[in-house]
């Protein structure tokens, strides 16, 4: 099984996508991942030391209130599509997911250009722009509150709840420290 899971920006979207790995990987021990992320952001530090391997891509946001810091978004986006797309042929994923942020946008829309299943994961009550404009064509949506298919079409929709890591889970040798810090 080849999973590729892009996204990042935020720790809100960074742990759950190593949460997501993290799960399959305990029930499919062989399973291969591939994390996609922006340059520079969190997640090209804190994905390798889960334990895992990225690629970034050149992809930024729109920077409201400054035309200048735009100029060279239309070159950063195709060139994120463009190396997404090599990502996607080279690795052969047979799902791809979703978690939101920049690097989202550019890998699922690669991976469902080359037919590959796709997935988005959304943490928040309320959806970035990102997986707004993703659902519209990836296979499901995962999520983690009741009603969000006011935000998702409805038959895409899958309560699923939010992927937690289990070292935050895992309470046992905790309490000494809580108490201390406490």
């Amino acid at each position: 099984l080849r999973v590729m899971i892009a996204g990042g920006g935020t720790g809100g979207h960074i742990f759950p996508a190593i949460a997501i790995a993290n799960a399959v990987r305990e029930r499919e021990g062989s399973a291969q991942f591939l994390f996609v992320g922006a340059e520079g952001r969190m997640e090209m530090e804190k994905v390798p030391a889960a334990g895992f391997a990225i690629e970034g891509l050149p992809i930024r946001g729109f920077q409201r209130g400054s035309i200048l810091k735009n100029i060279g978004l239309p070159w950063r986006l195709l060139r994120s599509m463009l190396k997404a797309r090599r990502l996607v042929r080279d690795f052969k994923p047979h799902v791809a997911v979703g978690v939101g942020g920049y690097a989202s946008g550019p890998l699922l829309a690669a991976a469902q250009r080359m037919k590959v299943p796709t997935l988005i994961q959304e943490q928040n009550s309320f959806p970035g722009k990102t997986n707004v404009y993703l659902s519209k064509r990836v296979d499901r949506v995962c999520v983690a509150y009741t009603g969000m298919d006011r935000f998702f079409p409805k038959e895409k929709v899958l309560f699923t709840g939010n992927p937690v890591r289990n070292d935050v889970v895992r309470l046992t040798g905790k309490r000494p420290r809580g108490m201390e810090f406490f």
